[in-house]
């Protein structure tokens, strides 16, 4: 990244991070993704060629996700997981996305508890019945 665009990339993130104090969703349509994922990229040393070998993709495609404002919340997953990088830090749209995971994973693990427990229950009132018909055999 030249330097001329770093200080573009800085005082757009600075005006962001005032805008920040409006609205959320104002600072979501702000952010310019592509440029984040850029710096970050470079600022990685990955290599350009092997990121876009690894996504199967060509670096013409790269460059102009570069140059998208509102390049894909996929895409930008994409990458991350190939240069080893969690974006949800620098990206507010990701952070909003991680945080539902989460709670979706909690509301999951709550879900699978209950059904283990349910299941469990189930398990022990049959083996009771099946306990109470081998004591009535013996008896016979």
């Amino acid at each position: 990244m030249s330097l001329h665009k770093y200080k573009q990339f800085t005082q757009k993130h600075a005006a962001n991070v005032l805008l920040n104090s409006h609205t959320n969703m104002d600072f979501c349509m702000m952010q310019h993704k592509g440029e984040i994922v850029e710096h970050i990229v470079r600022q990685s040393g990955y290599s350009l060629t092997r990121l876009t070998n690894q996504l199967g993709k060509s670096r013409r495609w790269i460059y102009n996700a570069f140059e998208n404002p509102h390049l894909s919340i996929d895409y930008i997953l994409d990458i991350g997981r190939v240069i080893h990088y969690d974006f949800s830090s620098d990206i507010e749209e990701l952070k909003r996305y991680r945080h539902m995971a989460a709670v979706m994973e909690n509301q999951n693990q709550v879900t699978v508890e209950n059904s283990a427990e349910f299941w469990k229950n189930k398990y022990l009132l049959l083996l009771e019945k099946y306990n109470e018909m081998l004591e009535q055999q013996m008896d016979q």
